[in-house]
């Protein structure tokens, strides 16, 4: 039945165009914007999983950075203990090479001197923008002990110091979620080293190295020494133990600094593994976008010919009536 009031064929046809351009303006959104997921309304589910592993991303690359810095001054302290290690091993073989070079004791005191002046300067410098693993902050500004050591046959056997390192240290490596979604941290321990403590003991091994090397008396002496000998064999076998000690620390450093360097590893690719899974939830397919658009488009044209005619349908009642 034909109707000059109510054209259902064309109440179908802009129907149909109707659907058609809301499908093409969504089409053209998601080819803009890169995502099939831009807010909770296109899809609720995803839309809040994907904003949780977003914010969970941003944190784990805060936490990344972050070791970064501590890093840095693992990396700057274990350097510095290396080269601290270097300079007592050659403070160990200048007190060796004393042992039967009775001679030269005066210069040797004066080796002496000086690489507890270089071990004091390169402690000093094994700080990171302030932060010290070394005990740097107890030297004094002449590079020797804070509190030197009395030397005495008990300071030999037990290195009794008034120096002591910081608390290890707690580094957050990692930010979780438990199964209720509530927030939890990884970490691991970083020990920091006392480099001080050793310095104090080659400082006090300097003291009079010449005078107490050079003693020729049978008499107990003050310090608990009997002769130079036995003064040069105690100081030998401190400078060995405190040349232990330092490297010691030096490995005890490199072993966090490699800690550090897997726990960045495993998350850069843990991050990149979330935005990756993000991605696969919320970014829009371009290539099936690209070929969508074009259907919708040709299917826009149709629906406008087809709304044309159907609105050219009473134009023909008019020829009834001629």
């Amino acid at each position: 039945m034909s109707s000059i009031l109510t054209n259902n064929s064309a109440m179908s046809a802009l129907s149909t165009l109707r659907n058609i351009n809301s499908n093409l303006n969504n089409t053209q959104d998601r080819i803009s914007s890169g995502l099939k997921v831009s807010s909770g309304k296109d899809n609720a589910a995803y839309f809040a999983i994907s904003e949780t592993m977003k914010g969970d991303s941003g944190m784990t690359k805060a936490v990344n950075e972050s070791l970064t810095l501590t890093k840095n001054s693992v990396a700057t302290a274990r350097l510095g203990a290396e080269q601290f290690a270097d300079l007592a091993t050659e403070f160990r073989d200048k007190v060796a090479f004393a042992q039967e070079n009775k001679g030269g004791l005066g210069e040797i005191e004066a080796d002496l001197k000086r690489l507890v002046a270089d071990m004091g300067a390169i402690m000093s410098q094994s700080t990171f923008n302030g932060d010290d693993l070394v005990n740097a902050g107890k030297k004094n500004a002449a590079g020797a002990a804070a509190t030197p050591l009395t030397l005495t046959v008990l300071g030999a056997q037990d290195q009794a110091s008034t120096s002591s390192k910081a608390a290890d240290r707690e580094i957050i490596t990692g930010i979780s979620r438990n199964t209720a979604g509530t927030l939890q941290t990884t970490k691991i321990t970083v020990a920091p080293v006392d480099l001080n403590k050793q310095l104090e003991i080659f400082s006090a091994i300097t003291t009079d190295f010449e005078t107490r090397a050079s003693q020729t008396t049978d008499a107990v002496t003050t310090d608990g020494f009997n002769d130079g000998e036995q003064y040069l064999a105690a100081v030998l076998s401190l400078a060995d133990t405190a040349t232990k000690a330092t490297v010691d620390a030096a490995t005890s450093l490199g072993q966090s600094e490699k800690s550090i360097e897997r726990q960045q590893e495993f998350l850069t690719k843990l991050s990149d593994n979330l935005d990756s899974g993000v991605g696969a939830m919320v970014d829009a397919n371009m290539e099936e976008e690209a070929a969508r658009l074009q259907a919708l488009q040709v299917q826009q044209q149709l629906a406008s010919q087809s709304l044309s005619i159907a609105n050219q349908a009473p134009q023909n009642i008019l020829s009834l009536f001629r």
